[in-house]
């Protein structure tokens, strides 16, 4: 478990991460997200006592992770896959890892096997591809066997059979009871494996929720698209407590709070024709973005056609 009690952090007149309280539970999966500069890598980094809180606490398992006697045991961490000796290969830059806590060959050679890198663990890591670099630090932050897992932008640079096996990694780690903080900007991968939300703005929190409850408060949640060429007749009777209709064109709109089946039995029971029911789910973009549009520090433009 990890436990944030006001945590901030201030570099001069910036403050980074601004009173921040969470706990990461154990056996789920905890997205972390947030904008760039929003503040969840110095948030990681604290966690792991890389940077100095300015005030508050972080503890993981109850104890602040610097005191930890066996700090590879206790956490494993992806913060930068890149920060390796080039010059080492895998599979040294691994046993040396692992004598620092007692681990021997064995499960240097079963972690290598795990991330898929058995054969090219004689290479240097400067020599690895920036997929090749990720499995390298998943495997050292795998280890040791920790209890907490950290891992700031895992699938970056993985394909998709890599992207795949990242997934069903992070499901089984949560089974067995793992806590895991799982930091990206890929929404739809978010979406598809994590089970909570912490997402984070400008150094404050903005959300603390399970992805589902997430997206239905955002306005989003599950919808029904209506295609009728009778959608005048047929939309004030859908009307109800709890419903909300949106009309999207002439003949299409798209109705909350009710279901698909609701809605087709209420037209047929009317003699009214449907060309078109279709469920939807918001996604957990459209709900990040609404929630984070007032929190983008670094925000482009685009140029518009004449």
């Amino acid at each position: 478990m990890i436990e944030l009690e006001r945590l901030t952090k201030k570099y001069g007149a910036k403050t980074a991460v601004d009173g921040i309280s969470a706990t990461i539970k154990p056996g789920i999966i905890t997205g972390f997200l947030g904008p760039n500069g929003a503040g969840k890598s110095t948030t990681m980094r604290m966690i792991v006592g890389l940077d100095r809180p300015t005030s508050g606490t972080a503890l993981v398992n109850g104890n602040r992770y610097a005191a930890t006697r066996a700090p590879l045991a206790e956490v494993g961490a992806l913060l930068d896959a890149k920060a390796v000796d080039g010059g080492r290969s895998a599979r040294n830059h691994l046993l040396a890892l692992g004598a620092t806590v007692g681990i021997g060959k064995r499960r240097v050679e079963d972690v290598l096997a795990s991330v898929g890198l058995t054969d090219v663990a004689h290479r240097p890591a400067k020599s690895f591809s920036l997929g090749m670099g990720q499995r390298l630090g998943i495997a050292a932050a795998l280890l040791a066997e920790p209890d907490v897992l950290l891992l700031d932008e895992p699938v970056n640079g993985l394909d998709i059979d890599g992207i795949q096996w990242i997934r069903e990694l992070l499901g089984e780690l949560a089974a067995d009871g793992r806590t895991v903080l799982l930091s990206s900007h890929l929404m739809t991968e978010m979406q598809l494996v994590a089970d909570h939300l912490i997402v984070i703005g400008q150094g404050r929190i903005l959300a603390d929720s399970s992805i589902q409850d997430f997206i239905e408060e955002s306005g989003g949640g599950s919808a029904v698209v209506v295609v009728s060429p009778d959608a005048g007749l047929l939309a004030p009777l859908l009307a109800g407590d709890g419903v909300t209709l949106t009309t999207r064109e002439p003949g299409r709109f798209e109705v909350r709070g009710r279901t698909a089946p609701e809605i087709g039995d209420i037209a047929s029971g009317h003699s009214l024709r449907i060309h078109e029911l279709t469920p939807t789910q918001a996604s957990l973009e459209t709900a990040y973005l609404q929630l984070t549009q007032d929190s983008v520090e670094y925000a482009g433009t685009t140029r518009k056609a004449a």
